[in-house]
């Protein structure tokens, strides 16, 4: 009978560890590692560049997974388009994004939001000989901006007349106004830059520069986890007050020339 009794308890204890095994697998529960939501195909925020990943939002996200515990090798980065990313926080896929996520009411009801930690306002990019000057003038014009994007939602109300089109990727879009088939690009102005700093662009595509929005970019995370937002919250604010933010939207978004904005004043967690 001892020996059962034995037996059963080195089962339960060998059932308990699969358990707890099992738990760790989903995103950043396991002590080894943490999984990061990121653009994968925007120059100068979230670039996937061979193996690796540059921009400004991978800049941050590394910083704040440091802060958090997690050394650079222990980041897994997974790809977190527009229209997917409350369902990868929510479904668990990911502990984090930074993915030019701009802090909106509607997303608040399924997620919650670290930050801001970057503020961005909507504009345009168009050819450099293109006679768009602003909003006033897209009326019958083709737009291109992506799928689930608070973009695509603004123009929809601000210009009726626009001719919206919409793709799953930013560089889907860029790609169709350099080939001539869109007459203009919106989203934040910050990403624009990145798109118009690059080689294959250059001298070709430019940022209108007459903003229409404020788009304050948060970190997703899990709805309810208010110790993991005060956490990044306190990153964040270290971030700023170190000198490592400004030294990373240098490093990242400088040579576009976009003027670099001022420091956002954190939002309270819960």
């Amino acid at each position: 009978m001892k020996f059962i009794k034995k037996l059963a308890a080195v089962a339960s204890a060998a059932a308990l560890a699969l358990s707890l095994a099992a738990c760790g697998d989903d995103a950043g529960s396991a002590d080894d590692k943490i999984v990061i939501g990121i653009k994968f195909d925007q120059p100068g925020l979230g670039l996937k560049v061979g193996d690796g990943y540059e921009g400004f939002d991978v800049e941050v996200a590394k910083y704040v997974a440091k802060e958090l515990g997690y050394e650079e090798n222990q980041i897994e980065f997974m790809e977190a388009p527009s229209p997917q990313r409350e369902n990868l926080i929510m479904g668990g896929q990911v502990k984090l994004i930074f993915a030019t996520y701009s802090i909106t009411d509607a997303r608040k009801e399924k997620i919650d939001f670290a930050g801001p930690y970057f503020i961005a306002g909507q504009d345009l990019l168009v050819s450099v000989d293109s006679d768009i000057t602003g909003t006033d003038s897209l009326d019958g014009k083709k737009l291109c901006s992506v799928t689930g994007s608070t973009s695509a939602v603004k123009v929809k109300e601000q210009v009726p007349g626009v001719q919206l089109q919409e793709f799953d990727t930013y560089s889907k879009c860029v790609e169709a106004l350099a080939n001539g088939s869109i007459d203009a690009v919106t989203t934040d102005d910050v990403i624009l830059a990145g798109y118009a700093a690059q080689e294959a662009y250059k001298g070709k595509l430019k940022v209108v520069g007459a903003p229409f929005s404020e788009e304050r970019y948060g970190v997703g995370l899990k709805k309810g986890d208010t110790e993991l937002c005060n956490n990044v919250n306190a990153a964040i604010q270290k971030m700023f007050d170190d000198g490592s933010w400004a030294a990373a939207l240098e490093k990242t978004v400088g040579d576009s020339g976009y003027v670099l904005p001022e420091k956002p004043a954190l939002d309270s967690c819960g």
